[in-house]
């Protein structure tokens, strides 16, 4: 802690997230040691299946195993130190450390709006233009579609992360969050945070809002396509319907926890947390079990790769 003109600035915090559990708040460990579990786990196994059968090396499958990749390591950012701290209350963190957990939660987050996006692209060239499908979609041509995104993410999480950073706070130095979570830190700060709010703003919209519209936009698109063809093409639909569900399940959680740090409603702060947690755990334990279910091939792979197991002599 510093003293500034009689004023405490902050400079280590406390993570105080479901602190309105009181003696309960420890239990919280089982069931998110169990999604942490779940989602290590189904995310392996899913990279695994991938990268080891060379008939799941098409970029559909490949994209799926990158968004498998980011499911991965996401919970790792923040997980075993929000475990720690529900069991032995270590929910100290210093300034540079929120940050670069800031950093690494948003940037590698971003590629879950930013990978569907890549998915829709893909599905748009097999569906609609199948003839161009192995023109654009070799990796020196996608990779013009794939360098972009990924500059635009990491200049404007960037920004964010570095404006947070040039921030005093003299508030509070109690975070009421599992991990940093932008607004959760900022709104502790002295002083103007509007341009901090702007920025956490635009950076919503040039991401996942933006990627979110363009992935509609290409469904529709494909969906049209379709009906028009009439059934030819509509086993191809069947994995548009599962990236679909995932991104419908990404953008409710997504929306509700950005909507409850910017605007007055009736959560209570171990509500709030509980959204922001759950928008990168949800989909880390549970898309990949989606891919399983609804992929043929991924699911014919996984089946054998189970029966390998269970036959193996001890």
């Amino acid at each position: 802690m510093k003293n500034l003109s009689g004023q405490n600035l902050f400079t280590d915090f406390k993570l105080n997230g479901f602190s309105s559990l009181d003696e309960w708040r420890p239990f919280l460990f089982i069931p998110f040691f169990l999604f942490f579990v779940l989602s290590i786990s189904a995310n392996s196994i899913l990279v695994y299946l991938i990268a080891s059968q060379k008939s799941l090396h098409s970029p559909m499958y490949v994209l799926i195993g990158l968004m498998a990749v980011v499911h991965l390591i996401l919970p790792i950012f923040f997980v075993p130190h929000m475990l720690l701290n529900f069991l032995f209350n270590w929910n100290e963190i210093s300034l540079t450390g929120c940050l670069i957990q800031m950093f690494c939660i948003h940037y590698v987050g971003a590629f879950q709006s930013t990978l569907l996006l890549w998915m829709a692209i893909d599905r748009y060239f097999a569906i609609c233009k199948p003839l161009y499908y192995h023109k654009y979609m070799e990796i020196r041509n996608f990779m013009k579609f794939v360098v972009l995104l990924v500059i635009r993410n990491g200049l404007l999480t960037i920004t964010m992360v570095s404006l947070a950073g040039n921030l005093s706070f003299c508030v509070t130095n109690i975070i009421d969050h599992c991990f940093c979570e932008h607004m959760a830190l900022v709104q502790l700060a002295c002083g103007d945070i509007s341009i901090n709010n702007l920025v956490g703003l635009l950076t919503a919209f040039l991401i996942p809002t933006a990627d979110c519209i363009l992935i509609i936009v290409s469904y529709v698109v494909i969906f049209v396509s379709v009906f028009r063809s009439g059934k030819a093409q509509m086993k191809a639909i069947n994995t548009c319907i599962t990236h679909l569900i995932v991104l419908t399940c990404s953008l409710i959680f997504a929306l509700t926890a950005f909507m409850s740090y910017r605007t007055k409603n009736n959560f209570s702060p171990s509500s709030r947390v509980f959204v922001s947690t759950m928008y990168i755990f949800f989909p880390s334990c549970f898309n990949p079990i989606i891919y399983g279910l609804r992929t043929k091939e991924i699911r014919q792979k996984f089946l054998h790769f189970f029966y390998n197991i269970k036959v193996l002599p001890l």
